[in-house]
């Protein structure tokens, strides 16, 4: 099963696919694909990058909704650890944040095993490591958005929602989410394109996305200028890409709301 969906992302590789850019228009270049060329590093260096945020975004989103839900809660303790929790992240250099988690939980791992008597060196996997990082990042700006969202829904609703008999959870679910996802949409948009340019810190702890992938292709051709550009390239194809698809969505919630 996996070679068959390997297979078939190769075939649908639209850099080094059958039809990809790099097969049809790069032939005999320093992107054509196979060992003529870097192509297939590049193509591989695309995958990663999405493949980063795409699980990024999830995660980052579910943690950004559980801060977002403390910051407005009634216990002083969780108001106080949400408003820590996003002093520090938003704060911080995400490349230092980065770092942190890589390096610094390979540390604080290596010392709780060694103290349970285990002392074979232990490497966290750079694609955890980055998602983690990212995730932490983005769910302390995505809180935020979310916080602004649910402080935009009239009180109302939740008392609404209690005179029908509903409870908490199924008001949340049937009355303000679709109203916090319509208010906070904007946002979160504006957030999954930093997330887009945020993976490239991911280069720094050695994971293969396109700024490392080209950056490596740069230094054994000597051509900076070239490999660096199609970096740029990508990533604003990418970004495009992604505010065409978002802003479709944004304008089917919209019109959904407005036929309520």
């Amino acid at each position: 099963m996996s070679g068959f969906f390997s297979a078939l992302s190769t075939t649908l590789d639209p850099l080094c696919g059958p039809v990809g850019i790099f097969s049809l228009f790069g032939a005999g270049s320093l992107v054509a694909c196979g060992d003529a060329g870097w192509g297939d590093e590049i193509a591989a260096g695309v995958r990663m990058t999405i493949s980063l945020a795409i699980v990024t975004l999830p995660v980052g989103l579910i943690i950004g909704f559980l801060i977002a839900l403390a910051a407005q809660s009634e216990d002083k303790l969780l108001r106080l650890a949400a408003g820590i929790y996003t002093t520090i992240f938003r704060g911080l250099p995400e490349l230092l944040t980065l770092f942190l988690i890589y390096y610094g939980l390979q540390i604080l791992i290596q010392a709780l095993l060694s103290w349970m008597g285990y002392e074979e060196r232990i490497e966290i996997n750079a694609f955890v490591a980055g998602v983690t990082a990212l995730s932490v990042v983005f769910s302390s700006y995505s809180s935020e958005v979310l916080l602004s969202a649910f402080r935009a829904i009239p009180r109302g609703q939740y008392e609404a929602g209690d005179a029908l008999g509903l409870r908490r959870w199924r008001t949340m679910r049937l009355v303000v989410m679709p109203q916090l996802i319509r208010i906070a949409l904007p946002g979160l948009t504006n957030l999954w394109l930093i997330l887009l340019k945020d993976t490239s810190y991911a280069s720094a702890i050695g994971l293969a996305e396109i700024l490392r992938q080209t950056g490596i292709a740069a230094r054994v051709s000597k051509e900076a200028f070239f490999f660096y550009g199609i970096a740029c390239l990508l990533y604003l194809i990418l970004a495009t890409l992604s505010s065409v698809g978002l802003g479709f969505l944004e304008r089917n919630v919209r019109r959904s709301e407005g036929r309520r």
